[in-house]
């Protein structure tokens, strides 16, 4: 009874191996951490310039905040309360339904975000399922990105998420026609072990699925970016309707005000990210599948909108200084060079982490690259899912990354060819 995999001995093992992969993969170092650190003190320093390219500094703070930051954590909220309402043991429906586990697996990648996609990969890590799933969910997510996509255009987001679950469905079961369904599994499962064993011990039985952690309490910082969200949202919907307050009101120093709350909001959610790098999306989401969420739902909306606003605002950086200080038409050089912009969206798809992606996503949404180049990055990109695939079963992580191309490669051309 005890080998279930329903059964309340064997989830607390699976809790106890979902946080072990979970630690030793994902936990940032030391390097990291500086470089990070380096990184937002350099960026941040621009802010105090008294020159036109401070100007440009402060401008895409305030835009990343009211056009891109509010939407982004008002999405994260409505599916993270979701989520933890719902209350879902995504390992335990995958053990469950092993007929149905490409399709789940997809479906779960397909969801915004790294979470499901990370649970798929700590389950074929340790057995449980097909390489197809693996190929499936790593194909379906598109990582992070997808709650920037969602929130700036929800229908057409919603369609992408179909798409990829998909393409995810059928290449998951091309894969497993081709290699059967424990392809590398035994070895894999082998080699993660021997990766863990000396990195992170398991948890304790007693703080396994059937006994929660309490989540940690909200901190002051977090308490001041969820009180400044709220007048942040109003405004950027307003502003999303073109309207302006300094013109509506007759009063010009009400724009100032509110050139005022965007750029403290994109400089608290800089200044976030630098300090604890975004991790929570993935990490604490695969917590909540093994009962072990640290992060209360606000606390997560703040670390993960925070990530993703980060990288916007390089995005925005790297476009705009690079147009002020060389006067380079990046719109114009992508018109130019339309037929090999799918591939290199694709291509940038390959990299690990879901920063790159969210960059992609970005210059989408500003009308830089093409639908397909945006489809062919949705299905090459892992997001983070990556990194505990890497780390833990190497030779799978890439032989899937590479079969992912193929259908980017057919979708995008495909969609290029018909549409653009």
């Amino acid at each position: 009874m005890s080998n279930l995999p329903w059964s309340p001995s064997r989830k607390r093992r699976d809790a106890s191996e979902v946080d072990q992969v979970e630690l030793a993969s994902v936990e940032p170092g030391q390097s990291g951490r500086a470089r990070r650190l380096l990184l937002g003190v350099l960026t941040l320093s621009l802010l105090a310039l008294p020159t036109e390219t401070g100007a440009i500094v402060r401008a895409v703070f305030v835009d990343a905040y009211l056009q891109v930051s509010v939407f982004v954590a008002a999405t994260l909220a409505i599916f993270y309360v979701l989520e933890r309402k719902l209350d879902i043991d995504t390992a335990g429906i995958l053990a469950r339904h092993a007929r149905w586990q490409v399709p789940i697996a997809s479906f779960l990648g397909a969801l915004p975000g790294c979470g499901g996609a990370v649970v798929v990969v700590t389950q074929f890590v340790n057995g449980r399922i097909s390489f197809g799933s693996l190929v499936a969910v790593l194909i379906a997510t598109m990582g992070d990105a997808a709650f920037l996509l969602l929130s700036q255009r929800p229908l057409f987001g919603l369609t992408v998420f179909v798409v990829g679950f998909c393409v995810g469905t059928i290449s998951g079961y091309v894969v497993d026609k081709i290699h059967g369904p424990s392809f590398l599994q035994e070895a894999d499962r082998q080699q993660a072990k021997t990766r863990t064993a000396h990195l992170s011990p398991p948890l304790p039985a007693s703080l396994g699925a059937a006994a929660p952690v309490t989540p940690r309490p909200i901190t002051p910082f977090q308490h001041l970016w969820l009180w400044l969200l709220l007048p942040g949202l109003v405004l950027g919907i307003l502003g999303a309707a073109q309207v302006d307050l300094a013109e509506v009101t007759g009063r010009p120093w009400v724009g100032n005000a509110v050139a005022a709350l965007g750029l403290l909001g994109g400089v608290l959610s800089f200044v976030a990210w630098v300090q604890r790098g975004g991790m929570a999306l993935h990490t604490e989401t695969v917590a909540c599948a093994s009962g072990q969420a640290r992060l209360s739902p606000l606390a997560r909306v703040v670390a993960d909108t925070s990530f993703v606003s980060a990288w916007v605002i390089f995005g925005f950086l790297i476009f705009e200084l690079t147009l002020h200080f060389t006067q380079f038409d990046l719109a114009a050089f992508f018109g130019t060079a339309a037929p090999v912009v799918p591939l290199l969206a694709i291509l940038i798809g390959l990299l690990p982490g879901c920063g790159p992606q969210v960059i992609t996503t970005t210059l989408f949404l500003q009308g830089y690259i093409p639908t397909s180049a945006l489809l062919g990055n949705a299905i090459s990109n892992d997001g983070d899912a990556l990194f505990p695939a890497i780390a833990l079963a190497p030779r799978a992580a890439i032989l899937a990354t590479v079969y992912s191309t193929i259908p980017a490669l057919i979708v995008a051309y495909t969609f290029y060819a018909l549409f653009e």
